[in-house]
């Protein structure tokens, strides 16, 4: 059975096709990713499939008996409706359907014809199935379960939902959906407004389904838990990938390896040809001249690998700052309620600290109050010696609306020439006449991008982020991971993108309105943490506060042992991933040298210099990449 079939989908704003050809099929059980570049047409494709926008050509079919549900990213509500009553509307159609079960139970009790009677008790069973297989019986405690689940506690049931925030809304929409049962579920960003226990729980919730969907999504942790197909759509057209996101981009990397490899012997037998047929178009070979022009006409073309390019982003060395970069001491702030306090740690020199919580704990505010933009209520937050900060808020204040792009991006009181914006524009992926462009008219992504071009043409040693990966595809979010990991200053960041905290933190300071918790590791490393039950500690803060001072001397003086033994000669990166790479590279060692006892490789001369090739590449790469652990090893402990 195929319950849902997209067929050659053409869909055009302005001179170029958005959507090329798009053909594709999902199946039940299937939970497919649809993934590209900012501006690939996701969301259009998405909106086509639910029937809320129609395309140029092609076709759209749905099952005659599939339900199927959107999930859009501009929730609309009724005014005057609960929470609990806008949740509880999702299951009308099946409630309605539960009245028509009372209905023909009281018409069978009646009925004394028995052909009559039989086709009421197939339909009673019919609607019975039904109700059982969405739990319809168990209406409250599903609305309690799923609501809960969300973000939405007992004490909100009851709130209107126009006094409701956007993100608010758009968790109840994702709510009433989830009720609604559909056969096929279209997820456009579903983890945006949800903090991590939200997500995580979505994911849970998600994966114990039988239902289809297809789901668009930046959230790497999201797609690797869900999905189980991945759909990449690019110029247009689309290509389809078994395998969660991880796996996609194994089986991307080996595909494009021989698209690379096919369009380059092709690229090289056509330089031949033409260079004969320049050569010999006169002369006594000029008949086999004509001939291979010929073939030339008639050669069908190899296309290009089909690569998805992420941006080079960069930020320059940082000035060296104080031992100390940031000390917060005490600090506590509250408005209704008690949003943290006497929040206690020291920021060292290097360090790349990410911030989590859940939602409406004040890890903005907190940034805020460190900055001095707004004040705390008690205790205080002091900058080190020689910090220069430079910092991204998540509304992108930083890049005024009306500016345009070049100019948005050139740092106040700094001579920086136009070419040398837009080399630095390039960078950050903003390139050709978008730099010409007012700030208003770019995308989220584009928009995000220019903000953090800015911080990079601005003289900073600390770098203070909020939530930088809001509207950042997939290749910006590894490209800016890079960066960041690349920088050799101070990083302090909030961000619910929890393979972006696992990849770039090396310390994380867990935020709760009544505790703090302090972490040496990554996300990988919380995660541990919480296994073993440290979420039920009583305040750690206080047993922190306690050891402060003996502990920052001592990493400061960890920091200059460090430093002083050698400057690094490798990137940054943590040991557990370079030894993956050399997992990888001393495995597929093997794999060559294996092959050199099958009989018909030996027989095959090309085959044996592939080979011997790439076995050259890796005895020349692996010793390199030893060296890099051994540094990595000992500088970053």
């Amino acid at each position: 059975m195929i319950l849902l079939t997209v067929h050659d989908i053409v869909k055009h704003y302005g001179p170029e096709p958005v959507l090329d050809g798009v053909t594709f099929d999902l199946r039940p059980g299937e939970r497919a990713s649809l993934v590209g570049p900012n501006g690939a047409g996701k969301t259009t494709l998405m909106q086509i499939i639910a029937g809320q926008s129609e395309p140029h050509s092609g076709s759209v079919v749905i099952h005659p008996s599939a339900r199927i549900g959107y999930l859009e990213q501009q929730p609309e509500f009724p005014v005057g409706r609960t929470v609990w009553q806008e949740a509880s509307s999702a299951l009308d159609e099946l409630l309605n359907l539960s009245k028509e079960a009372e209905r023909i139970a009281t018409a069978m009790a009646t009925e004394q014809e028995p052909a009559a009677r039989r086709k009421l008790e197939q339909q009673f069973d019919f609607i019975q199935h039904q109700l059982h297989r969405h739990d319809v019986y168990q209406a409250d405690r599903r609305i309690e379960q799923i609501l809960q689940g969300l973000g939405f506690g007992p004490a909100s049931y009851h709130q209107p939902v126009d006094q409701l925030s956007g993100g608010q809304q758009n968790r109840l929409l994702l709510a009433k959906l989830l009720l609604a049962d559909p056969d096929l579920l279209l997820l456009d960003e579903p983890s945006n407004h949800l903090d991590i226990d939200a997500t995580e729980w979505l994911e849970n919730y998600l994966t114990a389904t039988d239902q289809a969907m297809l789901v668009v999504s930046h959230d790497r942790y999201f797609l690797d838990r869900v999905t189980n197909r991945t759909i990449e759509l690019y110029q247009g057209t689309v290509e389809s990938y078994p395998g969660n996101f991880t796996q996609y981009k194994r089986l991307k990397g080996e595909r494009l390896e021989v698209q690379r490899k096919t369009f380059e012997k092709q690229q090289e037998e056509i330089a031949r040809m033409e260079d004969f047929i320049r050569k010999n178009h006169y002369g006594v070979l000029a008949t086999q001249a004509e001939d291979r022009r010929k073939k030339l006409e008639r050669i069908e073309r190899v296309p290009p690998p089909r690569e998805i390019k992420s941006p080079a982003m960069s930020f320059p060395p940082a000035a060296r700052s104080g031992d100390i970069v940031l000390r917060v001491e005490k600090l506590s702030k509250a408005y209704d309620r008690q949003l943290f306090k006497d929040l206690t740690f020291d920021v060292l020199r290097g360090e790349k600290w990410g911030i989590l919580g859940p939602n409406g704990t004040g890890k903005t505010t907190l940034l805020r109050c460190i900055l001095g933009q707004i004040p705390a209520d008690s205790g205080r937050a002091v900058l080190g010696s020689q910090v220069k900060l430079g910092y991204f808020d998540q509304h992108l204040s930083s890049v005024p609306a009306d500016a345009e792009v070049a100019d948005a991006v050139r740092p106040d009181h700094k001579e920086f020439m136009i070419q040398a914006r837009r080399d630095l524009l390039a960078r950050f992926g903003i390139t050709g006449d978008t730099v010409l462009q007012k700030v208003s008219s770019l995308s989220g992504g584009e928009r995000n991008r220019t903000a953090l071009a800015k911080l990079a043409a601005l003289d900073v040693n600390v770098l203070m982020l909020d939530e930088p990966t809001n509207h950042l595809d997939l290749w910006a979010r590894d490209a800016l991971e890079k960066a960041l990991k690349e920088f050799d200053g101070t990083v302090i960041f909030v961000s619910h993108d929890r393979y972006f905290l696992n990849q770039v933190a090396d310390k994380l300071l867990i935020v709760q309105p009544d505790r703090f918790r302090v972490i040496e590791g990554n996300y990988d490393t919380y995660l541990h943490l919480v296994k073993q039950g440290f979420a039920q500690d009583a305040r750690a803060g206080v047993a922190a506060e306690k050891k402060r001072e003996a502990t920052t001397a001592s990493q400061v003086a960890q920091t200059k042992e460090r430093e002083s033994r050698r400057k690094r000669k490798f990137p940054y990166r943590k040991p557990a991933d370079i030894e993956a790479d050399i997992h990888v590279q001393e495995a597929r060692q093997e794999e060559l040298l294996l092959t050199f006892t099958q009989p018909d490789v030996l027989r095959d001369g090309e085959r044996v210099k592939q080979i011997q090739t790439e076995l050259s590449a890796l005895e020349e790469s692996l010793p390199k990449l030893y060296e890099h652990w051994e540094e990595a090893l000992e500088m970053n402990q």
